[in-house]
């Protein structure tokens, strides 16, 4: 299925936004038409600014628009006279204050739309589809993508017969829903009829981030203060000082006497 559906369509959620951020039930179908009538407005009237894609935003009676550039100086113009003359256009045909960002896309080379857009524009000065399609997939490969994938379908060459012809460089996995693929599409008006032009273009891989449980905290014990232990080898604690006793009277015993005193107390 990857290789079937619409790459943005298929990661939308995953990790690719919404175009249109807004909530409603009643006004759905409302809202919706007047999106698509925003984008056609401002596509047509920054035609030649390599606009790459509009985002739309409601709160209430407001509207934020976020249009996403290759030349950011075409659409504000001088002094912003540009973008405040097509901000008073959308107000009045929908009623509601309108608020304009512009955002500068930094390497257009990494854009799939604006890849698809300048391919279309050299078909439709009759240039060599091969050498354009080729051309397209050098640039965007020396920026740093991982792969391209361009294909072209219809009269190509002003053939009598419609045909499809690919032209690709490394790697672009469509199936895998944590790869960033860009995808655009747009069509070459020629003499021979409409040439349709797509672009895959593999940017790498978008990894979820993990979360890190913080580390432990190791808290040391607290050192006790030793208190000394008496032993019997250990020093007399002194007493309070208070009131000093009488002594006590000790008895005194009679001396008894020796044998010699004994002899000499019989002789006389």
């Amino acid at each position: 299925m990857g290789q079937k559906v619409h790459p943005t369509g298929f990661r939308l959620g995953i990790n690719k936004p919404w175009r249109s951020n807004w909530y409603s039930k009643k006004q759905y179908r409302e809202f919706l038409l007047e999106d698509a009538k925003i984008r056609r407005f401002l596509v047509g009237r920054m035609e030649n600014a390599s606009v790459s894609g509009v985002d739309i935003e409601r709160a209430a009676n407001r509207i934020s628009i976020t249009v996403h550039t290759a030349k950011p100086g075409v659409v504000i113009g001088r002094g912003g006279k540009g973008v405040e003359e097509i901000r008073k256009d959308l107000e009045k045909g929908v009623g509601k204050e309108v608020h304009i960002n512009v955002e500068e896309i930094r390497q257009p080379e990494l854009d799939a739309f604006l890849v698809a857009e300048s391919i279309a524009f050299q078909l439709s000065r009759r240039a060599s589809f091969r050498r354009a399609m080729r051309t397209a997939v050098q640039r965007t490969m020396k920026v740093g993508a991982g792969g391209v994938k361009v294909t072209c379908s219809g009269r190509l060459g002003g053939s009598e017969m419609a045909r499809t012809e690919t032209v690709g460089e490394g790697k672009v996995p469509r199936h895998t829903l944590r790869a960033d693929i860009d995808y655009g599409f747009t069509a070459a008006k020629t003499t021979a009829g409409n040439i349709g032009v797509k672009v895959w273009i593999y940017k790498g891989e978008i990894l979820p981030v993990k979360k890190v449980p913080p580390a432990p905290r190791h808290v040391e014990p607290l050192a006790l203060e030793e208190t000394p232990v008496a032993t019997s080898a250990a020093a007399p604690v002194a007493a309070a000082p208070g009131p000093v006793a009488d002594p006590v009277p000790v008895a005194e015993t009679p001396a008894v006497p020796t044998q010699q005193e004994g002899a000499a107390h019989v002789n006389a």
